[in-house]
């Protein structure tokens, strides 16, 4: 059972515990058999009467009792359930929960679910009985049942989770009394996120010392002046919080929010060159060779102005010594055992990406460096607060100027041809996104990479196609991106691989295959890999179903407003994918309720200096859920 179980993320005693309900059944509606009607689901307590197998004329297994109470018999009938004719005992009295209908000529109870009358009675009939997820060979009645002897075998720590709030959520003995148990447990599930990030932010300023970074303004001044472009009012806001982190002797340790295209990297580069300017070294993380390389060129040619030399260490590359002043690299930078009395710095790209092992070590020997991380994945202030409640937050919320927004398109089906002759005469480089390599017979209708690169060669016969996707090498990801920089590729066929990293300035057509199979938020990253320089650059949405949702990308420009907007029509399971990259995985909690978010961050902040004098709560902090229960 255990590998059944775990397909339900049960895996401790207190997942079993956390297993909730999704809905619940009325069935305290116990009838006398006389009062039955054909099509009504009714509770009857009676006594077993006689129990036997039959055989349908087509051979079907069934098995077939006969049932009394004081008032009339009833027939009721299983199907293929063979056992039941042992376990069931003639002559007791059961509870059976079911549907009544005719068979034959015959008024019967069928397939229902039953429990013989004694002290512990009414767990599966005869009252609001909770239906939990199942899963194959694991039925909620069953799962019901462990679930029952638990809260009576076992206690949780009363403070967090009272007994009774447990029971009024499995066991409800009136439906009204579920939501404020849940909202409880919600609570609990936020605040033991929020004390845990709020201990660990106060850890992280306490015991840690930093070099202080100072900048004259005559020195930012030049240094902004060198940018290609006016820095937007958010850039302005960002660097100054930066820099005033870095002043202290506290290590930063703050989150810089943009969307694709908004001059994250630039922002970074001021804060390396404070670091340079105080005669210290910088590191520079992302999660990929591809946006490493991204990275180390940019910098490079930020940098170059002022003297500033940049190396790049990733897993096949390690081209940098002793004079680099930044160092650009995957995560093979971890192995490379920089000093970091000498790092000042440590700037960390796609964030979630990375492990909380990789980030604790940018910091783990010597004085500890002040600690950058980026985004470009649109989060929701609400997900902002749950997952990075540790960190301090600095959002890139405008483009800056001369950037124009992507116009987008929903594209339908019987418009594609004229959609292609408009991307002909174009004559500009265009991105094509599928979801998938292959097409598999339970994904026949997805637009497949290949299939559709091979489609392409036709339409576009006087256009060079490329292909990219992630079983590529990494030599020949490079090869395939350098054409098409270099523009001897007119139209890339891509996974999603392109979402996040490739820059491509002359390219100014996204074309979006199957675009219902994406979030919003991932569909606004897509088309931010166009629109980098001052051209005009479009996005058309290809849809093959419903396309509502797709509209709002037609109106809106802003990635933290899309990633609301999913969230609330697809959950925030889905606002970044199936495994979430790092997303607090909750079982009641929602990431939509802000206002139970900023109650209980109020709470914690209230808590937190009582911790070390409440053993119990220390205990969650510290260790795994399991020891929240205890044997009664």
């Amino acid at each position: 059972m255990a590998g059944k179980l775990a397909k339900l993320d049960i895996r401790t005693v207190f997942d079993l515990l956390y297993h909730l309900p999704f809905r619940y059944e009325d069935r305290s509606l116990i009838s006398p058999i006389i009062h039955a009607q054909p099509g009504e689901l009714v509770t009857i307590n009676a006594t077993l009467d006689t129990i036997k197998n039959a055989f349908t004329q087509k051979g079907k297994a069934m098995q077939v009792a006969q049932v009394h109470d004081t008032t009339k018999s009833l027939q009721i009938i299983w199907f293929n359930q063979v056992y039941l004719t042992r376990t069931l005992k003639v002559g007791q009295p059961y509870s059976f929960y079911g549907k009544i209908d005719w068979f034959g000529k015959k008024l019967t109870m069928i397939s229902p679910e039953f429990e013989q009358l004694d002290h512990d009675s009414h767990l599966h009939t005869g009252r609001i009985i909770p239906i939990d997820p199942e899963t194959a060979g694991l039925s909620s009645k069953w799962l019901r049942g462990k679930i029952y002897w638990l809260l009576d075998n076992f206690d949780p720590i009363a403070e967090l989770a009272p007994k009774n709030i447990l029971r009024a959520i499995h066991f409800p003995e009136k439906i009204e009394l579920v939501p404020e148990s849940k909202k409880r447990l919600a609570f609990d599930e936020l605040f033991l996120l929020q004390l845990r990030s709020l201990e660990y932010k106060q850890k992280w300023v306490q015991v840690r010392l930093a070099h202080k970074l100072q900048i004259p303004d005559l020195k930012l001044e030049e240094f902004i002046a060198s940018w290609p472009f006016q820095p937007t009012i958010s850039q302005n806001k960002a660097i100054k919080e930066i820099l005033a982190d870095l002043s202290l002797d506290k290590p930063m340790n703050r989150l810089l929010e943009g969307d694709v295209g908004s001059g994250k990297t630039i922002v970074a580069a001021t804060a390396i060159y404070a670091s340079h300017l105080n005669n210290y070294k910088s590191l520079v993380m992302a999660p990929t060779q591809i946006l490493a390389d991204q990275h180390y060129q940019t910098l490079s040619n930020v940098l170059k102005p002022f003297n500033i030399k940049v190396g790049l260490v990733t897993g096949k590359i390690k081209d940098f010594d002793a004079v680099s002043q930044v160092v650009v690299g995957t995560q093979a930078l971890l192995s490379e055992n920089f000093n970091l009395d000498d790092v000042a710095l440590v700037i960390i790209d796609e964030q979630h990406k990375f492990g909380v092992t990789q980030r604790s070590l940018a910091g783990a020997k010597g004085i500890s460096p002040h600690i950058l991380t980026m985004t470009a994945t649109p989060i929701p202030r609400t997900i902002a607060l749950a997952m990075y409640g540790d960190l301090d937050l600095s959002t890139l919320t405008d483009l800056p100027s001369g950037r124009q927004p992507v116009k987008t398109w929903v594209v339908e089906e019987q418009k594609r041809q004229a959609a292609y002759e408009w991307i002909r005469k174009q004559h500009a480089q265009a991105f094509v996104v599928c979801p998938i390599i292959e097409e598999s017979e339970s994904l026949l209708s997805v637009k497949a990479v290949k299939v559709e690169y091979e489609k392409l060669i036709k339409i576009f016969p006087e256009f060079k196609i490329g292909l990219l996707h992630g079983r590529l090498k990494a030599k020949e990801k490079d090869e395939v991106l350098t054409k098409f920089r270099n523009g001897e590729i007119d139209i890339l066929v891509s996974t999603p691989v392109v979402e996040v990293g490739i820059d491509i300035p002359n390219a100014s057509i996204m074309v979006i295959e199957a675009a219902e199979r994406f979030g919003l938020a991932q569909l606004h990253q897509l088309r931010g890999r166009v629109g980098r320089g001052e051209v005009q650059a479009y996005c058309l949405l290809f849809s093959e179903s419903d396309s509502s949702r797709l509209k709002a990308l037609e109106t809106h420009h802003s990635g933290i407003a899309l990633a609301e907007i999913d969230m609330q029509l697809r959950g925030p399971g889905n606002v970044f994918g199936t495994s979430q990259h790092g997303v607090a995985g909750f079982k009641i909690a929602s990431f939509t309720d802000l206002d139970l978010m900023q109650e209980a961050k109020a709470k914690a902040e209230l808590v937190l200096p009582q911790l070390p004098k409440l053993p119990h709560l220390r205990t969650l902090v510290e260790k795994d859920k399991i020891a929240l229960i205890q044997p009664n």
